[in-house]
């Protein structure tokens, strides 16, 4: 075969290795990020409203914690889509890259929008939920691998 041969793929996924193949399965990452916008999106935003400028406490607070809450859960399902659906072989970098771009833009526009108004940004709040995002993106990755490997496969992808 040359000097590009393939390795054996034991895991039932299709590796492309042509000069033109992109490392990104576009289709397999919108149909994550879709999920996790429908999902995680809608929590996140709502729970940074609430919990505004200052700690929120009692009752607010507990809410402010299971909307961020829905919020992972919510990206752990968008990452592990876009595992899922990758036809590349790499589940876990299609996950990661999933959930940190459906985080890192909306929190783009709302940090601009605060940033406008005159408001201070918590950029801890920030760094700690993009590693509870990231992190998401990590088991979404594994949850996607390990229903490919089971046999599992996208409707229209078998």
């Amino acid at each position: 075969m040359g000097e590009r041969e393939l390795a054996v793929n034991t895991s039932n996924t299709s590796i492309s290795s042509g000069p033109n193949e992109s490392r990104w399965d576009r289709a397999a990452i919108r149909a994550g990020a879709s999920v996790a916008l429908v999902f995680a999106v809608p929590f996140s935003v709502a729970a940074r409203i609430l919990a505004g400028d200052s700690t929120p406490e009692g009752g607010k607070a507990t809410l402010v914690i299971l909307l961020s809450l829905g919020a992972a859960v919510g990206f752990l399902l968008g990452a592990g889509v876009a595992a899922w659906h990758q036809e590349r072989g790499t589940p876990l970098s299609h996950g990661i890259v999933t959930a940190a771009a459906t985080y890192i833009a909306p929190q783009a526009v709302l940090i601009v929008v605060k940033l406008a108004r005159g408001g201070d940004v918590r950029w801890t709040g920030v760094l700690f939920t993009l590693t509870v995002t990231l992190s998401m993106g990590v088991l979404g990755g594994f949850l996607g691998s390990s229903m490919r490997k089971r046999g599992a496969r996208p409707t229209g992808r078998r």
